[in-house]
């Protein structure tokens, strides 16, 4: 049994967020999530936050940090996309899912820094994608902002590595959520024609791959991607 935490889920609300906080409540952590409508799982603290917004995200944070404690294990999950082809994309469809995607996550990891650098721990899992190494057309700037974690969960690594803080990124493949379920079948075909385990993926795969980095075995682990996509991004 791992240590119990304070963990803290952005985008908790749904999909993958919701599983990866149920794993770590059963778990024995005590666990917040942020959302900007709905709710987190039973158990869970729901506050508010806006991921384009500094200040929102702050309160938040304030909000945790009275009611559970400091926050010690950060998983960045709130993300967008905004499909479009290249040719079609405009500048505001770009900059706004690099703004959330990565920005966000930017300040929710600055935001948490102070409390992991006096706490002497912490445990930081930023949610990419396969699509951040693999590409898929239509998501140019989705991928950019996914496959921009890798860059910062390494950097992160080797200016706070030696405070006892891990940073690591899991990049999910095709997993059934509501994102999925909105491919039409003749997609859904042809993506499982690519995928070697044969199937999609379940979100408490993921909120297993999360687990396992938040716990007290994988403390040597940093500034690692960890696939959790059937094969799919192999080598990429």
């Amino acid at each position: 049994m791992s240590t119990s935490r304070v963990v803290l889920v952005t985008g908790g609300n749904r999909g993958i967020g919701f599983a990866i906080a149920e794993r770590m409540i059963a778990d024995g952590h005590r666990v917040a999530v942020t959302a900007r409508s709905g709710e987190g799982p039973a158990g869970s603290l729901t506050v508010r936050a806006e991921m384009t917004d500094a200040a929102s995200i702050d309160a938040a944070f304030t909000q945790i940090e009275a009611e559970l404690g400091a926050v010690e294990v950060v998983v960045a999950n709130a993300g967008i996309t905004r499909d479009t082809l290249l040719l079609r994309m405009s500048e505001e469809e770009f900059t706004s899912v690099i703004d959330t995607n990565l920005t966000g996550t930017f300040r929710v990891v600055k935001r948490s820094a102070k409390g992991l650098l006096k706490g002497r721990f912490g445990r930081v899992i930023l949610i990419s994608s396969v699509v951040a190494l693999y590409g898929s057309p239509g998501q140019i700037n989705y991928s950019s902002s996914k496959a921009a974690l890798v860059g910062f969960a390494r950097s992160l690594t080797r200016e706070l590595g030696a405070r006892n803080i891990t940073a690591n990124v899991i990049a999910p493949g095709f997993i059934e959520t509501d994102m999925t379920a909105e491919l039409s079948d003749e997609q859904q075909k042809q993506y499982l024609s690519q995928i070697p385990a044969a199937r999609f993926g379940q979100v408490a795969e993921i909120a297993g791959a999360a687990s396992f980095l938040a716990g007290d075995d994988a403390a040597y682990i940093s500034g690692a991607v960890i696939p959790v996509d059937g094969g799919l991004g192999m080598g990429h």
